[in-house]
């Protein structure tokens, strides 16, 4: 007798589910008891003068309560404060977002990230993306914010992600940090390729995790000719395909019209009916954005070109840039 392996795999799905519902449940739980004492502890700063040695005190009694609890030292606690006192004025975060990351994420916020729109930012990313902290890390560390506010394609906005209906991380970006390939300045296209490869899993937290690989050196055949692109992939959250050119040089007008080339083959060849026209990501080591302009003037398909950098960029460039595109805003809107 045949067993009915389909009916096992369903309970597996079953067990699953329920073990991701109860640590969903634990985590908020959680995260709400973080938010209580650090409450509490604040208002009784305030109103009874609690002093750091009441509070060492308080850590002290709960460790002698619970001695393998772990989290409620003195640092802790006011870990907690912290968290209470970023956060109460904004009811549409409490509300929404906060129980729906771990605590250990919300401390990488906490301690890593200066402005509220840029904690919102990070929250909203790592719900959507299921950020480990290791990920989350990363990411501050490499200015994504600041990348993703200063891009062409993220139009600024105060109320960035809260109530918005652009999901985060589904925009192409003007500047992609790729500090993980330990690649030297100095490196041929088919090493920027193969390093890539190599580290697969990081490009792929860096470029979104809605792209799901094809292929490398992907062919297509045209008129008889084989012709390769250097990546390609499909993006979930755009139902379409992209295509990534490396280039190591700076922009040339001509990577244009064979990006066009490609683009065309893909949307005959590959694409079903359902989805969107392919988009094409040609990745330069600079780019002159008058060149670029005039070179994409009378280009029909959707094509981006962003830089890369090899080394982490120096975030209070970025954020030099950010408040300078702010000023802007605010100066655009008195003049209107």
């Amino acid at each position: 007798m045949v067993e009915d392996i389909t009916g096992f795999q369903e309970i597996i799905n079953m067990i699953e589910e329920r073990r991701h519902n109860a640590y969903r449940k634990v985590n908020e739980e959680m995260i709400f008891l973080y938010w209580d004492i650090g409450k509490y502890v604040t208002e009784k700063i305030k109103q009874d003068n609690w002093g750091s040695k009441t509070v060492e005190n308080l850590a002290a009694y709960i460790k002698n309560k619970y001695p393998t609890l772990k989290g409620f030292n003195r640092a802790g606690i006011y870990r907690m404060k912290q968290f209470y006192e970023t956060y109460c004025e904004f009811p549409e975060i409490v509300s929404t977002l906060l129980r729906q990351i771990n605590w250990s994420n919300h401390v990488e916020i906490l301690s890593k990230v200066k402005t509220i729109e840029a904690k919102k930012f990070y929250i909203a990313l790592s719900i959507k993306e299921q950020y480990s902290a290791r990920e989350l890390s990363r990411q501050i560390r490499s200015g994504y914010y600041e990348r993703y506010m200063i891009s062409k394609n993220a139009p600024f906005s105060q109320k960035l992600l809260i109530n918005e209906t652009e999901i985060p991380n589904s925009r192409f970006l003007d500047i992609y940090s790729f500090e993980f390939l330990n690649l030297p300045l100095e490196h041929s296209e088919k090493d920027f390729r193969k390093a890539i490869m190599v580290n697969f899993k990081k490009f792929i937290l860096e470029i979104g995790k809605s792209f799901t690989f094809i292929g490398e050196e992907y062919r297509i055949q045209v008129g008889g000719e084989d012709f390769y692109i250097d990546l390609l992939f499909y993006n979930r959250d755009l139902s379409c395909l992209v295509a990534f050119e490396l280039k190591i040089g700076a922009f040339a007008p001509e990577y244009i019209s064979k990006m066009d080339f490609y683009l065309e083959a893909l949307d005959r060849q590959v694409k079903k009916e359902h989805e969107n026209p392919s988009v094409g990501i040609i990745l330069c080591t600079n780019r002159n954005k008058e060149v670029v302009k005039y070179s994409m003037n009378r280009s029909m398909s959707p094509t981006l070109v962003s830089e890369y950098q090899v080394k982490l960029i120096d975030t209070k460039i970025l954020e030099h840039k950010l408040k300078e595109i702010k000023e802007y805003v605010e100066e655009s809107k008195m003049v209107d």
